[in-house]
């Protein structure tokens, strides 16, 4: 047997048969000829009692001097009790991101995917999901197995989303649809909080020992710090009020009015069916959204509002859309178009939200009852915890959804500190005490 040379391995001519040449110098190493001509280094060992070959590579690719290096890497770990061919085998079976993917989206489809609150994920959840694993997670990421998937590997995924390399306009199979992907930070933030979702169940099935998502630094979605001045409120009012004037923008500028006043989600709005309008409790008792069952105070100019509408909406939902009983469904498109060119051009109905909140805390009203007024999870309320803390709660959405309601209308206010003034508390102090002592007096005189 031969040293393996350069020399040794070009002069290995092809047969009909492949054949072995080993090197006389590293026991194990050797060159594989097989009948095509083609040749290839590998080493051969013994492990679990039986001989593996593992393959080093093509000649041309390799030399023999790299391919020999190799061969002693490897060998020593076989020395150490390795066996790299069947880790090579269990990497070629190992479950590919894709693969994953599609295991996901089966699970999540079957239920098995839960949410927040141990609750199964709403199927507009599913829907959201199922895009962004389509458009970005598989494109970048498919060809990678789960288990090598690494933070480094991770924080790129992300950068490419953020500089827009899974960006895609197409049309989609519904008349007149298009898929518009754009990419950016807030997509890539959401992208990977979704794939650290997807690989905590990785985590449980198994498939992964630790979750490398964990540790890396998002960008920060500017889109959710986004709210209004007082000032852009006055703009938003004037604008709702041109809008009411075109007649197929009527029912759009309510919706953008009743978000602003409610905090309420888009979808929350647009899908709000009277059955779930309390009128006489000030309150709407929303039976899904995304934090599940969920109980909002009205403020009095949503009540009064609601109640005009009412007479003229007679369908389950409070605003109407087209067909026999459907929401309304040209809210995007009317939103993007009043809001093109105007000094709001780019505020979102999240923004609305976020400034509802805002405005609630310069109002001085305490994280909890904010994060009631808003449906948040940690602020939620049941049945029980409403009886408890209705007046309170009302009296809340009636100050937050009536100073923006006046700012809306065009009132400037010289200061936002309601809770804190002494003057007001007492007015409304001496009227509440005034009110209940006629009430008690002419109980009496009933009684007498």
């Amino acid at each position: 047997m031969p040293k393996l040379t350069k020399r040794v391995v070009d002069a290995s001519a092809a047969t009909d048969r492949d054949y072995f040449v080993w090197d006389d110098e590293l026991p194990g190493f050797g060159l594989r000829v097989f009948p095509t001509g083609k040749r290839s280094y590998l080493i051969q060992y013994r492990a679990v009692n039986r001989t593996r070959r593992y393959t080093i590579g093509l000649h041309g690719v390799w030399t023999p001097e790299t391919a020999r290096r190799e061969a002693r890497t490897l060998l020593g770990r076989v020395a150490a009790g390795e066996d790299p061919a069947e880790e090579r085998s269990e990497l070629h079976k190992a479950m590919s991101v894709k693969e994953f993917c599609e295991l996901y989206i089966r699970d999540l489809n079957d239920g098995l995917i839960l949410g927040k609150g141990g609750r199964p994920k709403k199927q507009s959840t599913i829907d959201t999901d199922i895009g962004r694993i389509n458009r970005h997670i598989i494109p970048l990421l498919g060809t990678r197995h789960v288990r090598d998937l690494s933070k480094p590997i991770v924080t790129k995924f992300m950068r490419n989303i953020m500089a827009g390399k899974t960006k895609l306009n197409e049309k989609t199979k519904k008349l007149r649809g298009r898929s518009i992907v754009r990419g950016g930070p807030g997509t890539a933030t959401r992208t990977v909080g979704l794939l650290g979702g997807m690989l905590t169940y990785a985590l449980d099935l198994g498939l992964i020992e630790a979750n490398p998502v964990h540790g890396v630094k998002k960008p920060k979605d500017n889109v959710r710090d986004r709210r209004l001045s007082d000032q852009e409120y006055r703009v938003l009012g004037e604008m709702i009020r041109q809008a009411r004037q075109i007649e197929k923008f009527e029912v759009t500028a309510e919706i953008i009015r009743q978000i602003a006043l409610t905090g309420c989600r888009r979808g929350e709005i647009i899908n709000l069916k009277w059955s779930d309008v309390d009128l006489d409790g000030s309150a709407l008792r929303l039976k899904e959204t995304k934090e599940g069952k969920s109980v909002r105070p009205m403020g009095l100019p949503v009540v009064e509002s609601l109640e005009e509408r009412q007479p003229t909406a007679p369908g389950t939902y409070v605003f109407q859309g087209q067909g026999d009983d459907n929401p309304f469904g040209g809210f995007y498109n009317h939103w993007v178009e009043i809001f093109a060119g105007s000094p709001l051009e780019g505020v979102t109905p999240h923004v609305l939200r976020h400034s509802f909140a805002s405005i609630a805390n310069d109002l001085h009203f305490t994280e909890v009852t904010i994060a009631a007024l808003m449906g948040h999870a940690k602020g939620s309320v049941t049945s029980k915890y409403i009886h408890v803390l209705d007046a309170t709660l009302i009296m809340a959405a009636d100050t937050v959804a009536g100073y923006i309601s006046a700012l809306l209308e065009g009132t400037i206010f010289q200061h936002r500190a309601y809770a804190l003034d002494r003057a007001a508390r007492k007015a409304a102090l001496s009227d509440f005490i005034a009110r209940h002592r006629a009430d008690a007096d002419l109980t009496e005189k009933i009684a007498a």
